[in-house]
């Protein structure tokens, strides 16, 4: 996630000590940190940049816009029955789903622990059950299992460092097992950082390994959310602004403005 916020800890973080170098130490995971503002907690990595958000009166809801978009695979998906994050953060959408949708299996895989510590902690990640799993490992690993080819019906990335120079995983052949880890009718919804050259990098990977893409428009400092199709996506406007009424009466989401982005940005091609 790419918003600036100075984190509490960040300061501390990176100063150095007595005798000792201004570079600082390079962990195996940067430290995670929070801060908290006008009611809502903030989760950092060590530095100003926001992992996640969660207002502390609503801890379901999907706090920042960038997340709001990530469910827009919504439009074009009316009966998912299983959604992978790769990436917890705060865990917003993983809560949501879980929450919003009782008929889902929801998979969160995080690598860092201290993320699924803190989430848990002081973000109110629920407990794993039947329907949730929250899966220690790395998210390369997850989609190259070919035990899970086929079997995911949305795929929701949102991988970035305490570094935020682009999401962390970003080949080819990353997409590609994204891709293998859908089903056919599948999507995936992916969180760039339209304002750096990781961007193209990405979409040029991603339409390596994917039918279609569509991307939404800028939010935040930079955040394009994008849509990934193994096959072709039905663009019926009228059908989608009449999901996207339903998407909201049911949710709350803004869906009106993801079918509004679609659509201007299909019409500047």
């Amino acid at each position: 996630m790419l918003i600036k916020r100075k984190s509490i800890e960040a300061d501390a973080n990176t100063k150095a000590g007595p005798g000792k170098p201004k570079a600082p130490r390079k962990p195996k995971f940067a430290p995670v940190t929070l801060s908290e503002e006008n009611g809502v907690r903030f989760l950092h990595f060590g530095t100003e940049w926001v992992q996640g958000a969660m207002r502390l009166r609503k801890p379901d809801w999907i706090e920042l816009e960038y997340a709001q978009q990530m469910m827009a695979w919504m439009l074009f998906k009316h009966d998912a029955a299983h959604i992978a994050q790769l990436g917890l953060g705060t865990g917003a959408l993983t809560k949501f789903c879980y929450k919003q949708f009782p008929q889902m299996r929801v998979t969160a895989v995080e690598l860092n622990p201290s993320v699924i510590a803190i989430c848990r902690s002081m973000f109110k990640l629920p407990e794993e059950d039947d329907r949730l799993s929250i899966l220690e490992m790395d998210a390369l690993d997850f989609v190259n299992d070919p035990a899970r080819h086929g079997t995911l019906d949305v795929l929701q990335v949102d991988l970035y460092d305490a570094t935020a120079r682009g999401p962390v995983l970003d080949t080819p052949e990353f997409y590609q097992a994204c891709a293998a880890s859908l089903k056919p009718d599948g999507v995936m919804t992916v969180n760039l950082f339209g304002d750096h050259p990781s961007y193209l990098r990405n979409l040029k990977a991603m339409r390596f390994a994917f039918h279609s893409i569509v991307c939404l428009p800028e939010v935040h400092e930079g955040n394009v959310v994008a849509l990934a199709f193994r096959t072709e996506p039905p663009l019926d406007f009228p059908a989608l602004y009449e999901r996207a009424a339903e998407i909201t009466a049911a949710t709350r989401l803004p869906a009106k403005s993801w079918v509004n982005g679609i659509k201007a940005r299909l019409e500047r091609l």
